[in-house]
């Protein structure tokens, strides 16, 4: 088991900048990648970036350039740098991480926190 507690969410005017964190306890161990998916209301959740465990990351092309993902492994803590930041940007955001145990994978969620973006 996996337990998440992300922060840094808020209201910022776009253009503006927030970085989200993650914390991840328990079985750390068998982190192989960490995340952020967000969902927009009424839309679905989607990927926003993942960084591996040695350090490979993708980005969705609506937040390449934008968003910087990156991880401390000594604090077991990912982190979303977001930049350049627009109205569309506006979510709740999810930090995730998989784990591989005995070759099974499993996906774990954190509680979601609420990024707003005005105009």
């Amino acid at each position: 088991q996996v337990q998440l507690v992300e922060s840094g969410g808020g209201l910022v005017q776009a253009g503006g900048s927030l970085r989200l964190s993650c914390a991840a306890s328990g079985s750390i161990f068998s982190i192989i990648t960490m995340g952020w998916y967000r969902q927009a209301p009424g839309k679905q959740r989607e990927v926003v970036a993942d960084i591996t465990a040695v350090d490979s990351t993708t980005y969705a092309d609506a937040v390449k350039g934008r968003f910087t993902i990156s991880r401390n492994n000594a604090r077991n803590t990912v982190y979303l740098q977001m930049n350049s930041l627009v109205i569309e940007d506006t979510a709740v955001y999810y930090c995730y991480v998989r784990t591989n145990y005995r070759w099974v994978l499993n996906d774990y969620w954190g509680q979601g926190t609420q990024v707003t973006v005005s105009s």
